[in-house]
Parts: C-alpha cells; sequence; structure tokens
C-alpha cells in the first residue's frame, strides 16, 4: 500500500552554448558551458510504503529497468544513510514508490534522465530528513552523471570543468522552440571521435554573447547525422539556432510566445516540437520549498 507524499516537475535543459576547452589525462573533456532550464518537465510523484522496498512505475516501459537513473539515485542515496553515522535517520528510511511521467524526450540532449535522478535526491533527502551537506549531495549526483549537479544546483549556472564548476548566471528568460529530429544521436561517439574540436579559447566570463559563443560539437553533428543539419537549416530561416548538448535537440530563440508558436505550426510532420520558456531556477527548488512550508516530510 502506498500512500502520496510528494509531486514534483523535473525540468528539461538547455546547454545555450557548449565549448570544449581541452582534455584531461584521464579522458574526459574541460568543458564551458551555460546551463539554463526550459518549463517541459517529466512529473514525478514519490508515495510511501509500507516496507522497505524502492519501486518505480514509468510511462515509458522501455525505462522500467532495475538500473534507471532514479532507482540508481535512490539506492544511492539510502546507502549513503545507512553507511553515514546518522542514527536519527534511519526511522525515516521508509520504502518509497516513484511514478515517473515521461515528458523530455529521451536522448535528446535536454538532460531528462538526470533531471529526474537529481529530483529524486532532491525528493527523498527531505522525505528521509538526510542532513546531508549541498556539496555531498553534488558529489553523490556527479556519480550518476555530469549532468546531475546542475539540477541540483537548481539556478541557471556556467559550468566548467566537466560540468561540477558551476558559477550562478542569469541568462535572457527568452522563450525557445526545440526541435527533436527523429534520430538518436550517441554522445559517446561524438566525444571519442577524432575530428571534435577540443582546443576552444576560454570565455573571459560572464562577458558572453550569443555571437561569440558556439556548440563546438554542433559542426561534427551536423556531418554525421544529416537529419540533425536538416532541421538546424530549417530552423535557422526564422530564428538563431544551435544544438543543445551532443543533440539531437536544437532550439531557436524567440522574444515571445506567439512568434515562437508561428514557427512551430511550419515544422515537418516527421519533427517533434516544443515551444518552451527559458527559467533561471528550476521549478524544482520552488515545490521543495512549498513542501516543507506544508510540513511534508515523513514523521515518526
Amino acid at each position: 500500500m502506498t500512500k502520496p507524499v510528494l509531486s514534483l516537475s523535473a525540468p528539461a535543459k538547455l546547454n545555450l552554448f557548449l565549448h570544449i576547452v581541452g582534455r584531461r589525462a584521464d579522458g574526459y573533456h574541460e568543458l564551458e558551458t551555460l546551463f539554463q532550464f526550459i518549463d517541459l518537465t517529466d512529473e514525478l510523484r514519490f508515495s510511501l510504503r509500507d516496507d522497505q522496498q524502492l519501486t518505480l512505475q514509468c510511462s515509458d516501459a522501455e525505462l522500467n529497468q532495475a538500473d534507471n537513473l532514479v532507482l540508481r539515485a535512490a539506492h544511492l542515496l539510502r546507502d549513503y544513510a545507512l553507511h553515514h553515522p546518522l542514527p536519527r535517520v534511519q526511522k525515516h528510511l521508509r520504502g518509497i514508490h516513484i511514478d515517473l511521467q515521461k515528458n523530455i524526450p529521451h536522448g535528446g540532449g535536454l538532460g531528462g534522465g538526470s533531471s529526474d535522478a537529481a529530483t529524486t535526491l532532491l525528493a527523498l533527502k527531505q522525505l528521509w530528513q538526510i542532513p546531508i551537506s549541498s556539496q555531498e549531495l553534488l558529489d553523490l549526483g556527479a556519480r550518476l552523471g555530469a549532468d546531475v549537479p546542475i539540477f541540483l544546483h537548481g539556478h541557471a549556472a556556467f559550468a566548467q570543468g566537466i560540468g561540477e564548476k558551476l558559477t550562478p548566471a542569469a541568462p535572457e528568460e527568452l522563450w525557445y522552440l526545440v526541435i527533436h529530429p527523429a534520430v538518436a544521436v550517441s554522445t559517446q561517439s561524438i566525444f571519442q571521435h577524432p575530428d571534435l574540436p577540443r582546443a576552444t579559447t576560454p570565455l573571459n566570463w560572464p562577458h558572453w554573447t550569443w555571437r561569440n559563443t558556439q556548440n563546438n560539437c554542433e559542426a561534427l553533428v551536423r556531418r554525421l547525422y544529416p537529419e540533425v543539419a536538416k532541421a538546424l537549416d530549417w530552423l535557422l530561416q526564422y530564428a538563431p539556432a544551435r544544438l543543445t548538448g551532443t543533440g539531437s535537440c536544437l532550439f531557436g530563440r524567440f522574444t515571445s510566445h506567439e512568434k515562437a508558436l508561428r514557427i512551430l505550426q511550419k515544422l515537418p510532420n516527421n519533427w517533434r516540437g516544443y515551444v518552451v520558456k527559458g527559467l533561471n531556477e528550476s521549478p524544482v527548488c520552488a515545490q521543495l520549498r512549498q513542501a516543507s512550508l506544508s510540513n511534508r516530510t515523513i514523521q515518526s
């Protein structure tokens, strides 16, 4: 038997630019990128169980496996609590059932899986009343994926290193048309490709503009994935546009909701499109504040 406790909206993200400024000895790339959230969200509902199990039901049946990032995040945080001297926490470690409604396209460079994992860590930290520091939580998140820390951070940020060094940022909250072409891009194959640029001059932050930034993955993705190139060329007819992450999603910038909607109506039928608003704060932040005010935590 489960009892609904907490519902949260996990946002997608855009990389407003992505520069690769070097490569480390361990093979990871040194990046510079500007993360901003958008109001395209997955919906997660956390319910208490009468036992100690951690279970997941996802609207996308392909994501219901035990290695789903959401379940991995839940087990990771519970293991942290069990292996640290937190005796007062033990009584709060109830089983949890998680319902996940997927709305963010899978594998499109929008960070849906990372956002879901981060949202799970934040939700269970509150529900289980775990006194873990923000830095410790960021470190746990980084073990799940390079994009997880930005969603834990909860605010738009300029990221460096492999994505773990975050500087608060406040880019303009524009409207975007996000397009998901009918193709999946392999992030691993892009970052391992010999033709990927890896020596972009570091940016003089915070003096960035659309014109003095780019996505270093875009030219290579264009060459390897003609459908992405076709979608970018189509969108560039109407707005400044570029790839987010390694794709396959891309986005165009608009000054109004109405302008973005007009272009969405022209979208070819074989692509999916979303008109979204840029957000400098994740909706999870406000929802958790409200839940805390409402006393929606596990009580003994």
